[in-house]
């Protein structure tokens, strides 16, 4: 009887394991290793844009007085939102809504309570997939920094840009990536024309006219203080932007490598494009203005990166200094609106640009990744244009409503002495520099 019993014993475990090794092979191989790493460096370096990329960007074309105030911001942009994504943003961009779906995710997945080690999103661990898309929210709320810099408080600005990733960001995410309307609809942003341009660009001109201008704007001229460090954070944008679009493929593969090569084509086409009208305007190229061309190139290729291919992002490119370049004349000089950094006439704009010519680039006879069948580039240049201006609207109208809230609570913007003394200072008793 126990011989019996062993051999019963070792024909159950042996049917156990032919049962059970075939399924944990199947998990295994779901799980891509060149994916995954792949997907791991593009969120370092997305990360990498924000901090330090767009934070020095932003620290040199400020004041002085101003510097440390815009580096602050970023960095507590970037914790806060860390949080707040782990505890309720993840889950309602990209769960499950239910009913609801077509607009928002569903609650599930709060403090990311179904995302475990094993947990799988393509051929990647989810928690890659989470902390990728992280990167993103983050950036999204710290571009709009550059509009009302050196005059908001930084309490109401912590408080904006909470309530902003909220009612913003985490609904037009979900719309296009989460499995939304507007990605139903066929709306295509491969990296974030509409989720992270157009959404920053519009908040960043809604709020630099609610707050209004900066003290003696436009008449004070009001200079970069420092362009080496202006310089420093655009060529690390540059570099991160490879993460930022080619890493939205979330696989190591041919769309992510032509994402990349049309990524660089349009920032350099966008910097020479900048460069040259203003060496014809002004009669000089400017520093300023061949990055400024370039961050314009890279948010213009954006929405299109993995749709079309090298010709077109040379013309989006081309396209985008040029466009971008006019829309920062009047908006400044005709318009008189103090945007600080020009967020609105260069991410707004170039994405409002991009996501309309994402449209028409796709097309196979201009080198794209090519149509869905029985789809004219006449019928997705209106689906895209359907994607921008139902992004526009929602983003204007909340944006509006949030910064009127916070006034009501606590103060959008600091007084006239601490505006004149720097918001290093009076909001956080320190100095850049000190000789």
């Amino acid at each position: 009887m126990r011989v019996i019993g062993e051999k019963m014993f070792r024909t159950l475990i042996t049917g156990i394991v032919l049962v059970v090794a075939p399924l944990a092979a199947v998990a295994q191989e779901a799980v891509d290793s060149g994916d995954t790493a792949w997907v791991l460096t593009s969120t370092a370096l997305v990360l990498f844009m924000t901090i330090p990329g767009l934070s020095l960007f932003y620290a040199g074309l400020v004041r002085s007085k101003n510097a440390l105030s815009v580096l602050m911001q970023c960095f507590a942009i970037t914790c806060m939102v860390s949080i707040l994504w782990l505890v309720y943003g993840y889950s309602l961009a990209f769960g499950d809504g239910g009913g609801a779906q077509a607009f928002i995710g569903g609650l599930d997945n709060v403090f990311l309570s179904e995302v475990g080690r094993d947990s799988v999103s393509g051929t990647i661990p989810e928690s890659v997939f989470v902390m990728f898309q992280l990167t993103f929210a983050i950036i999204t709320p710290s571009l709009i920094v550059g509009a009302f810099a050196e005059r908001m408080r930084f309490s109401a600005m912590l408080c904006f840009s909470g309530l902003w990733l909220t009612l913003v960001y985490l609904p037009i995410c979900h719309w296009v990536w989460g499995g939304g309307w507007l990605g139903e609809l066929g709306v295509l942003d491969f990296a974030g024309g509409t989720v992270v341009h157009i959404t920053a660009g519009v908040g960043a001109i809604v709020a630099a006219m609610v707050l209004g201008n900066r003290r003696g704007f436009p008449t004070t001229a009001m200079p970069p203080h420092n362009l080496a460090l202006t310089v420093a954070g655009a060529g690390m944008l540059w570099v991160g932007w490879f993460g930022f679009n080619a890493g939205s493929a979330v696989a190591a593969g041919g769309d992510a490598g032509m994402a990349m090569l049309v990524t660089h084509i349009s920032a350099a086409a966008g910097s020479l494009a900048w460069m040259f009208m203003e060496w014809w305007r002004y009669g000089k190229p400017s520093v300023l203005g061949i990055v400024t061309g370039m961050v314009a190139g890279l948010g213009t290729i954006t929405p299109a990166s993995g749709f079309v291919g090298p010709a077109g992002a040379l013309v989006i490119g081309l396209s985008a200094g040029v466009i971008c370049f006019i829309a920062t004349g009047y908006i400044k000089r005709t318009l008189k609106i103090d945007d600080s950094l020009d967020v609105f006439p260069v991410h707004g704009v170039g994405g409002i640009l991009g996501t309309t010519l994402t449209g028409v680039f796709i097309a196979a006879q201009f080198g794209g990744a090519g149509l869905a069948e029985g789809t004219s580039v006449g019928g997705q240049v209106f689906t895209q244009l359907i994607g921008v201006a139902v992004t526009i609207a929602w983003t204007a109208l909340l944006t509006f409503v949030i910064l009127k809230a916070v006034d009501a609570v606590l103060g959008l913007r600091v007084s006239e002495e601490d505006e004149t003394d720097g918001l290093d200072i009076s909001q956080h008793e320190e100095k850049a520099y000190n000789s």
